[in-house]
């Protein structure tokens, strides 16, 4: 399995070294290497690649403002001369974070752990009826049937997804969700909620009934969940 990638990095011996490693493994193909965060935003918005190998601290824009602003994401791997970032990169969902300076045993184990969740998606979206979503929750990639999935509901920086049996809790904004999500199964009815149109059982009064919640329907999202409906 071959992944694809890109590198951002405005160190220019850092960036020549995670090139070097990158020659060295078969299964990477390096597609662009950036000198900023804003150029690499912008191929990544018209590119589709599996990884990122991101720099944090860099002009302009920062890796993490990069990742904040991509509408879709691949899977990411920060390269930081400074452990400050990890929590933050935790909540941004990152596959792995290499402190430099890293060896090539340590960036190997880091490509092969995106490969084993790539390789997890594939197959899981294979065996699962219908599509699967994959969600980073805790420090577990867990792997969420579309078809089980009755409500999402936002909570401080925090989506709760809920489903029959469990909720998964996962760090993780509407925006970035909803790429991730078929728009004709699921629709944003409130700023804290969005919902499964097949889980839902009557509508009274701009309130949603999805087993024994009720889910109200904010005003600036009442035209397109009624037109999604009718």
């Amino acid at each position: 399995m071959t992944l694809s990638c890109i590198l951002v990095e405005d160190e220019p011996l850092a960036a020549e070294k995670l090139k070097l490693f990158i020659e060295r493994v078969p299964s990477l193909k390096l597609m662009g290497s950036f000198e900023n965060a804003f150029d690499g935003l912008c191929f990544l918005n018209s590119h589709e690649v599996d990884l990122l190998f991101l720099d944090i601290q860099m002009e302009v824009m920062t890796g993490i403002e990069l990742i904040e602003n991509l509408s879709c994401k691949p899977h990411v791997i920060i390269t930081s001369a400074y452990s400050d970032y990890a929590l933050k990169g935790y909540e941004l969902n990152v596959s792995d974070y290499l402190l430099k300076p890293y060896s090539f045993d340590r960036f190997l184990s880091s490509v092969n752990k995106v490969a084993d969740e790539v390789k997890l998606k594939k197959e899981m979206a294979h065996d699962v009826p219908g599509a699967a979503l994959f969600i980073r929750s805790e420090y577990k990639l867990e792997s969420i049937p579309l078809h089980d999935i009755l409500y999402i509901e936002g909570m401080q920086g925090y989506l709760k997804i809920y489903l029959p049996n469990k909720k998964v809790l996962t760090k993780q904004s509407f925006k970035n969700i909803l790429t991730m999500l078929p728009p004709q199964e699921f629709v944003r009815v409130h700023k804290s909620y969005v919902v499964a149109l097949s889980k839902i059982t009557s509508v009274v009064q701009n309130k949603i009934k999805i087993g024994e919640k009720l889910i109200p329907v904010g005003d600036m999202y009442k035209k397109d969940f009624y037109e999604s409906i009718i």
